[in-house]
């Protein structure tokens, strides 16, 4: 979206409603702030975590809160692992490149080995602490993860070697609950379970994301209202729809976000009912 045209038309320093907001229009959330304070208290120890809930209620934004806050830690090192679905080969070559260690894939023992090795070099030269996030979790290998959860521990589990924090919807429990994973299932120390958003939570976060972003009159109290009541209680929805109303606004450079731009993009795109057809005589 074009960044000058906001700002001129409307004041805004950037799209309120993008996928890619800066850091400072990320809203925590009391229940976010908790989980990221629970997770950094977490990784001084290693183990695991999990953030579990359905598409769209907040889990990928409670991973860019928790990369960015202990990314200033100076003690740890945060990795994203980008690719959950590989397979064993790809996931150790993914975790070399993350970390910085040379893995070879097709010596799985010498990778594991060399990974450990360098791992306890760096927490007994640096006292560095890795951090290992995994978003869309519930793609995983279940080998994939058996390989993690054997990976992070060493001296018969004593010793906690990496943080893991696994995102992922419904399937992701699912799969925890297979009987190889079981072993992993009871490792995770703190949990986060994000629900479907309140009336009241999808209103904090639009005048939040607007106001972070140079306008909070951008769009109108009955706009506002008509946004969170058809967004049946899901964040990613309220601004899929705030980013459609705010690209057509830019289209006809409206001068505020109503209810009649409402009705004009989305009333019209319902489909209508079918002409019921007249009974013979």
């Amino acid at each position: 979206m074009n960044a000058k045209k906001l700002l001129s038309l409307w004041g805004l320093k950037w799209n309120p409603f993008s996928p890619e907001l800066p850091s400072e229009g990320l809203l925590a959330t009391a229940k976010i702030e908790n989980f990221a304070w629970r997770v950094e208290q977490l990784v001084q120890e290693g183990g695991f975590a999990l953030i579990s809930g359905e598409s769209g209620t907040g889990k990928s934004v409670a991973l860019r809160i928790i990369a960015e806050r202990l990314s200033t830690l100076r003690d740890v090192v945060v990795g994203v692992l980008e690719r959950p679905q590989s397979k064993g080969g790809d996931f150790y070559r993914e975790l070399g490149d993350i970390f910085s260690v040379k893995l070879s894939p097709s010596n799985r023992w010498g990778g594991f080995k060399a990974l450990r090795e360098r791992w306890r070099a760096h927490v007994a030269s640096s006292r560095i602490k890795p951090l290992l996030l995994v978003d869309e979790a519930q793609e995983m290998d279940p080998d994939v993860l058996s390989e993690l959860r054997i990976l992070s521990s060493a001296d018969f589990d004593a010793t906690s070697l990496l943080t893991v924090v696994l995102s992922g919807d419904g399937r992701l429990l699912e799969l925890l609950r297979q009987e190889d994973l079981v072993p992993l299932g009871t490792r995770i120390r703190t949990r986060l379970n994000v629900e479907p958003a309140s009336r009241e939570e999808l209103s904090e976060l639009l005048e939040y994301a607007l106001a972070k972003a140079g306008n909070a009159s951008l769009m109108t109290p009955e706009l506002k209202d008509t946004l969170v009541d058809h967004a049946a209680g899901n964040y990613r929805l309220l601004m899929t729809m705030g980013a459609e109303l705010l690209a057509s606004g830019m289209a006809q450079e409206v001068d505020q976000l109503d209810e009649k731009l409402y009705l004009q993009l989305f009333e019209r795109a319902r489909p209508r009912p079918a002409a019921k057809k007249k009974a013979r005589a």
